[in-house]
């Protein structure tokens, strides 16, 4: 495995994480979706160096499981990403901008929670 693709793997995730903790749906929506080429890159990283064909009659036979876990992690965070752009979109409809605002009632309990 190389040091770029380490490097890759880790910068994406790293910007990922960054813009999951953001306010605007917009961000969070692009810090999943760079989470998910960082976990497609990880897997893919995991099954070595390329070889011969997954089912070939010779010594160097290659590992499926990481290419079929890649299409796993490609589906989810597709099927993720049309989620959360749905709800960025019934949120520019209900208030006119994509911010996630604190909710009242989470504070409300928070708080009664500590008093307990």
């Amino acid at each position: 495995m190389s040091a770029a693709l380490l490097l890759a793997i880790g910068g994406l995730t790293s910007a990922g994480i960054y813009l999951i903790t953001a306010r605007s749906l917009s961000r969070i929506i692009l810090g999943f979706s760079l989470l998910g080429h960082a976990a497609v890159l990880a897997l893919m990283a995991s099954g070595g160096p390329a070889g011969e064909a997954p089912i070939a009659p010779t010594d160097g036979i290659a590992n499926p499981l990481p290419q079929a876990l890649s299409l796993t992690a490609i589906v989810i965070s597709f099927g993720l990403t049309l989620f959360l752009l749905a709800l960025a979109a019934r949120q520019r409809t209900l208030t006119g901008d994509d911010l996630v605002e604190d909710d009242i009632e989470d504070r409300r309990v928070a708080a009664a929670g500590d008093d307990a």
